[in-house]
């Protein structure tokens, strides 16, 4: 996907990436040896999906219109029925609308974080963001309490990860970056994870032995020092995936059916949503989606109707049709979120939509909740919550109960300093029901 910069001028770039994690670059090896998560898998969902929409997408232009609302508020768009009586979205989702039935719309999300990078920060880790603590991101927390497969990454994200880092509990639960995003017919490969054409499987062999070799070689020579201590353990789980056959069909996305990948599509975000369901149908517990370039301050109505909507249109419709044909919808939760909503009142010198974290929605589906409904409400204009709203970090404590992750389990910082994974939030109850 393309590199978007928002107003404020922050790149939403990789801050980890395979095979340059961080500023002094690691192999994938050294990644693994910061990746262990715990095996033991509590009750609940199984995988979880997280949808990134850097920039701030409208509310009002997307799940949350107001048709009768002033015209200096209502927007050059017009609502459409869904598949669910009663419910309307825009006119310019309508795959959608068709597939109402599999996703819950949140409105009336509400917080006071504008900036880009504080309300991304926001939104990824579920806590309001403090200078004296770096909270740790959805998938740091779901891979370490989820665990996976030895073959494969516990977090990954498609193409890279945008904010909702590991903070406090290091860098052992980053994300494994794909760098990129699938191109139908063409085989797909994690750089630093598929062998290129110079490197074949018994290279990769030849060199594990050596590094076998001097594994044992460090041991005898320093065999309690912590920088060695497991060295060998996390080689082999670099060897493992790089010649796993389960991590190769896994992101092989071109063994999917004509007839299933159709649906996704052939753009970038299409293609996310769809390696997103092989990954997490093939055992890894954590995908993260960005899809950027939602901060429409100028040409808002032109810039969703011709670039933005149809491919989430498109691709996360098919995510959520694909996940239940392949028996994962109730396996697997998802949420959307961009980091706040935008003005309701129209910036008629820019025709846009300016910052706005008063009001803005959410999507939830699977983990065993139930489709088809909106929870919470906006008033006439879509200018705040018609009653107490919820935050950023109840939908947190929901989302991580799906998993059977309690959301009040406490961690520890590296100078013992106990803090529960949500610090505020409390479940909604009724998306539990």
């Amino acid at each position: 996907m393309a590199l978007h910069r928002t107003c404020d001028g922050v790149v939403r770039r990789d801050f980890l990436k395979l095979g340059a994690l961080g500023a002094g670059g690691l192999s994938l090896s050294n990644y693994l040896r910061w990746t262990h998560a715990a095996s033991a898998r509590p009750k609940g969902a199984k995988a979880a999906i997280f949808i990134n929409l850097p920039g701030g997408p409208s509310h009002m232009d997307t799940f949350d219109p107001k048709p009768d609302a002033p015209s200096e508020y209502r927007g050059e768009f017009s609502a459409i029925k869904t598949s669910v009586p009663g419910i309307q979205i825009s006119e310019h989702l309508p795959k959608l609308a068709q597939c109402m039935d599999k996703y819950v719309i949140l409105r009336g999300i509400t917080h006071s974080l504008a900036a880009h990078k504080l309300g991304q920060e926001y939104v990824n880790t579920g806590n309001r963001p403090i200078p004296s603590l770096e909270f740790p991101g959805y998938g740091a927390v779901v891979s370490r309490e989820l665990g996976g497969p030895m073959e494969l990454p516990h977090n990954v994200a498609i193409p890279k990860n945008n904010q909702g880092g590991t903070g406090y509990l290091g860098v052992k639960y980053a994300a494994l970056a794909t760098g990129k995003t699938p191109t139908p017919g063409m085989p797909f490969s994690v750089r630093g994870m598929t062998l290129d054409g110079s490197l074949t499987v018994s290279d990769v062999e030849r060199r594990q032995m050596l590094l076998e070799d001097l594994d044992q070689r460090f041991h005898a020579i320093e065999d309690k020092n912590q920088l060695v201590e497991g060295l060998d353990r996390f080689t082999e789980q670099a060897h493992k995936i790089i010649t796993s056959p389960m991590a190769k069909v896994a992101f092989d996305t071109n063994r999917e059916s004509s007839s299933f990948a159709a649906p996704f599509g052939e753009t970038k975000f299409g293609q996310s949503c769809l390696l997103a369901t092989r990954l997490v149908e093939h055992g890894v517990p954590f995908v993260t989606i960005s899809y950027g370039g939602w901060d429409t301050h100028r040409d808002n109505w032109n810039a969703l109707k011709n670039k933005q909507l149809p491919p989430l249109d498109e691709g996360l419709s098919a995510l959520f049709t694909g996940l239940e044909q392949k028996g994962l919808l109730d396996s697997t939760a998802v949420l959307v979120t961009g980091e706040f909503g935008r003005t309701p009142k129209i910036n008629t010198t820019r025709n846009g939509r300016d910052h706005y974290a008063r009001a803005m929605f959410m999507l939830m589906a699977g983990g065993g909740i139930s489709g088809g409904r909106v929870l919470g409400e906006t008033d006439d204009t879509a200018s705040g919550p018609r009653h107490d709203g919820h935050s950023p970090d109840d939908v947190a404590a929901t989302y991580y109960s799906l998993l059977g992750i309690d959301p009040t389990k406490e961690y520890h910082t590296s100078t013992g300093r106990p803090v529960m994974i949500v610090r505020d939030g409390s479940v909604i109850p009724e998306l539990m029901s």
